[in-house]
């Protein structure tokens, strides 16, 4: 049992550690998971929104520190009382996002790992075991330092971890593991290869034979039945091949301009995803930023989802010298972790990307 224990020890608090950690790297990208969760289609607890951030942050920060405290033995009843509820709280969660297939990624390792509903269920019961375990062998978690360094790292692990969080916030993550990171090419994320693994379905039929209904299943062609056709069902059995980028558009009007401005050998594109909530201070720099990248022979165009009137409103009141375009929400969010942002371009590949409070240091 004790080395069980020990074995268990290691492995959980590595994984909250690295888990928590990827998440901290960036909390708005989590925080824009929560708000998924949060919202009517889900949960139903849309009041949580606009707390979603500051979820996001208490809640990977404790994720890295009880990690850090289960392995150096800090408190580890309080330990493993927190470990347990915040398992049961992730694996009611990911049973729910699964079973009611609600949220297609949970989130639990951010951008750097995707994982299924059901896998995200699956890994939450094999650490609600190994919890468990934990638990039922609490008497052989013990400090591997003495009272004082055993205290030190535990503060610290608290102080490191709310420091980071803090840091990306104020500027950007520090690992970037979206589609849209410095030296990726973003039509080469478009494009599905030719030998790309092909979308699989399944097709169940429905028909009344002789006052009788019966199933039948295809791969989608229409079954040859003599009777009378009462619906049909498809499911998914394999998504086959999804390119890294599916929704990016820059339209005006209706038409879509991305492969236009994506042939520009210098391209900068500000993102705005929600003009109502961008930072007061990060759009006060707008106008002195985008003049310096226009005289410097930049194409300078923004991105939002807002609607036209809160774009004359934003360009009318910042005196702004470039065109808005309009594009998906959840593509700005994904695209910069910052409102407003800029990300800059030549011939399609990321050359650089910056957060509102580093505009000052972006080299043009």
């Amino acid at each position: 049992m004790k080395n069980i224990v020990h074995l268990s020890r290691i492995f959980t608090g590595i994984l909250f550690i690295i888990s928590g950690f990827i998440k901290l790297n960036d909390p708005l990208g989590f925080s824009y998971k929560l708000e998924e969760y949060f919202s009517a289609d889900v949960l139903n607890m849309e009041f949580l929104i606009p707390f979603a951030l500051g979820i996001s942050v208490i809640v990977v920060v404790f994720e890295v520190v009880l990690g850090v405290f289960l392995l150096i033995g800090y408190k580890p009843k309080f330990t493993v009382w927190s470990l347990l509820l915040m398992i049961v709280f992730f694996t009611f969660l990911t049973f729910y996002s699964a079973y009611f297939d609600k949220v297609k990624d949970c989130g639990c390792f951010g951008d750097a790992l995707k994982l299924t509903p059901w896998e995200s269920f699956t890994k939450d019961v094999v650490l609600l075991v190994l919890i468990l375990i934990l638990f039922a062998g609490q008497k052989y978690i013990k400090p591997i330092f003495t009272k004082l360094p055993t205290t030190v790292i535990a503060l610290l692990s608290f102080v490191v971890s709310l420091w980071f969080g803090y840091h990306v916030l104020m500027h950007l993550p520090s690992i970037d593991f979206r589609a849209y990171a410095i030296g990726k090419n973003i039509q080469e994320q478009i494009v599905i290869p030719e030998d790309a693994a092909k979308p699989v379905s399944e097709y169940t039929w429905m028909f009344n034979v002789n006052g009788e209904n019966q199933e039948f299943v295809t791969n989608g062609s229409y079954p040859k039945v003599d009777g009378k056709y009462v619906g049909v069902e498809t499911e998914v059995i394999d998504e086959g091949y999804i390119p890294p980028i599916q929704d990016f558009t820059i339209e005006e009007d209706g038409e879509n301009k991305l492969d236009y401005f994506l042939e520009k050998e210098k391209l900068l594109i500000v993102t705005v995803y929600v003009i109502s909530k961008a930072e007061a201070d990060g759009v006060s720099k707008l106008k002195a930023f985008t003049d310096k990248a226009i005289a410097k022979g930049y194409t300078v165009i923004g991105v939002t989802a807002s609607g036209a009137e809160d774009v004359a409103h934003l360009v009318g009141e910042n005196n702004l010298n470039f065109r808005f375009y309009s594009t998906d929400e959840k593509v700005v969010k994904t695209i910069v972790r910052s409102n407003p942002g800029v990300i800059i371009l030549n011939k399609g590949t990321v050359t650089n990307k910056a957060h509102w409070n580093d505009f000052e240091d972006v080299e043009l």
